[in-house]
């Protein structure tokens, strides 16, 4: 029979990217007195990752806990964008209800859309929390009913629509029933979690069963699964049975058992059902595994994800300074694809298969960000490889055997002088436009654009808004293909042979394009060193140096000025590949090169296409 745990609540915060998720929690956790008055603990506790810190954006979700009026609040801060949606479902499997933030000037956004639509299929409890209500053009009632009109639109039942609203400003830690009785501390925001979010339904007296939602590693104590217990009690040293969703099961014991508390894990005997937990015991432990009772037959059913809609090709680095900047050993293919399949055991929304070659294998992710935040992750644990140009994957309607490609909802904010840019920029990738609306000087713009076409868009669309505007999108579907998209407007500049670039060279050669190297930099035949003026590719030689004599030229003692190198972040550099060329990842350096090094080689190679495509014609 079930029970209502009521010492106990399970809440997910949900909401569309930097709309304050993580900054909120900040604020729970300082007046929960987690930290000491005198405790100096910065900003975006729980953005522990590096590269979360660096792009400003959770990446992985985080469990944390705190005791309000002796109830204990388990938090899961979730990330906000659709790349990472997978975080995002499985994490709601743990919880009865969300805080769904919503600035209160820009109103509901496409992640918004994302998040919240999972949570009401699961039928969790919503909380609205309008943040940022101090902003200077905030527009709390629009954005309270924008929000009500998303929840009619994604088919919330008669109940979760009768959402309870709370105003709050996450930075300063404030919280209030209405946009002008904001208190000076968070206590409405927890009053209305204990009031509104249902305690846990638990099954006490049924046999032990837990779904594992998270995945971390421990340096000692190995693989720990994190999930909330569904039925039962679970013990230290209780033995127990590991379910796959295929049904494959595996004997072990729980030899670990930890509950969350304040920012840590508290090692304790037992846990009853209801709570969120931690366990190690198993040496492999997969997403959706079922932890139970040895009588138990059956799995609980998986944790449903949406398919990834781009790919990649990972490979062994084959360029001619492979293995000089990786960790030694870490560049080969077994090692490779050892750390890919790990990869796919905790990151659920990716796939990897095997390449056309041993050495060569396809990662399929639900984005250029998903895939970029996996590369950007290896090369700093040391690992050295090369990748191809993004790809989206196709799909064949089975009744007519048409080929369908994703679709993507385009959200922009861009200054108003600024629209008539933006628009071209998405007529020319096939963009049609849904939705158009000016405010404060600021146009949004809604789009269905080709994946195909977003492909690499992002840095053009940046440069054209001055790096002003923003951009958001969310998988939409698959639909009809739409025909063909421009490919990149400019050409690749070519190192002619190896060496080291000389400024002499690059003087001389600068008014052929931008270079992406500086002088003293080494360089090898077909390492791609800069962008050329021109659609097609220019190879050149950057090594040649100054001829050294005594006859004085025309030139002598005039001042010639190298222009800066265009410096390449990895998602620059991801965007300006070209079918034809490839990325190779270091610790130390990102490197774009042509597949065919050699020079004679390629132009054979590229004469060779050229006749088969006048023949085709």
């Amino acid at each position: 029979m079930a029970q209502t745990r009521s010492d106990i609540r399970n809440i997910a915060i949900i909401a569309h990217v930097d709309h304050g998720k993580t900054t909120l929690v900040d604020g729970m956790l300082k007046q929960a007195k987690v930290f000491r008055d005198s405790a100096n603990v910065g900003e975006r506790i729980l953005d522990s990752n590096a590269l979360e810190r660096e792009r400003g954006i959770t990446i992985l979700s985080k469990n944390t806990a705190v005791t309000w009026n002796d109830i204990k609040i388990n938090i899961v801060d979730t990330p906000g964008h659709a790349d990472f949606g997978g975080e995002v479902e499985r994490v709601l499997n743990m919880v009865d209800g969300v805080l769904l933030l919503v600035d209160a000037v820009d109103g509901p956004m496409p992640q918004t859309r994302f998040v919240l639509r999972k949570a009401l299929e699961l039928g969790l409890r919503v909380i609205v929390v309008i943040n940022k209500v101090d902003r200077t053009h905030a527009r709390v009632e629009e954005v309270l009913n924008e929000t009500f009109d998303l929840f009619i639109e994604l088919g919330a039942t008669d109940e979760q629509a009768e959402f309870p609203v709370v105003y709050a400003v996450g930075l300063d830690g404030y919280a209030g029933y209405t946009p002008d009785t904001v208190e000076d501390n968070l206590t409405p925001l927890f009053e209305t979690i204990l009031k509104e979010v249902p305690g846990p339904q638990i099954h006490p007296d049924d046999p032990t069963q837990l779904q594992v939602t998270t995945l971390e590693y421990d340096n000692y104590k190995g693989q720990i699964g994190v999930g909330r217990l569904v039925s039962g009690r679970i013990r230290r040293g209780m033995d127990v049975v590991r379910i796959t969703p295929k049904g494959e099961r595996t004997v072990g014991k729980i030899v670990y058992l930890f509950t969350y508390h304040n920012l840590s894990k508290q090692e304790v005997d037992e846990v009853l059902a209801g709570d969120i937990l931690a366990f190690g015991g198993f040496e492999e432990l997969g997403i959706s595994d079922t932890i139970a009772d040895p009588i138990v037959e059956q799995p609980l059913p998986p944790i449903s994800i949406e398919e990834p809609t781009v790919r990649m090709t990972f490979g062994v680095n084959t360029s001619p300074f492979a293995g000089r900047e990786g960790k030694s050993g870490w560049g080969t293919s077994r090692r490779l694809r050892q750390r890919l399949i790990e990869e796919t055991r905790s990151n659920v929304a990716l796939r990897v298969a095997d390449g056309e070659s041993p050495d060569r294998f396809v990662v399929s992710g639900r984005g250029e960000l998903h895939l970029g935040i996996l590369i950007e992750t290896m090369r700093r644990e040391g690992y050295e490889f090369e990748v191809s140009k993004p790809e989206v994957i196709y799909h064949t309607d089975p009744d007519t055997d048409e080929t369908l490609e994703p679709i993507e909802e385009v959200y922009i904010e861009v200054a108003d002088e600024m629209v008539g840019t933006v628009v071209e920029l998405l007529g020319v990738r096939r963009g049609i436009m849904q939705d158009m609306r000016s405010q404060n000087g600021t146009t949004f713009l809604k789009y269905l654009v080709p994946t195909r076409g977003l492909l690499g868009f992002r840095a053009h669309f940046m440069r054209a808004t001055s790096g002003l505007g923003q951009i958001s999108s969310l998988f939409h579907g698959y639909d009809s293909m739409v025909g063909p998209i421009p490919r990149r407007q400019f050409g690749s500049l070519v190192a002619w042979e190896a060496g080291i670039a000389a400024q002499y060279a690059m003087t001389h050669t600068q008014q052929r394009g931008t270079f992406f190297i500086e002088p003293g930099a080494e360089v090898y035949e077909g390492m791609v060193i800069g962008e050329h003026i021109r659609p097609e590719d220019l190879a050149m030689n950057v090594t040649k140096t100054k001829q050294l004599s005594a006859i004085h030229t025309k030139y002598y003692g005039e001042e010639l000025r190298l222009n800066p190198p265009r410096q390449m972040s990895l998602d620059d550099a991801i965007e300006f590949l070209s079918e034809d060329e490839l990325l190779e990842v270091t610790p130390q350096s990102l490197r774009i090169r042509k597949r065919i090094l050699n020079n004679e080689d390629r132009m054979k190679e590229q004469k060779r296409r050229e006749k088969m495509i006048e023949g085709a014609g």
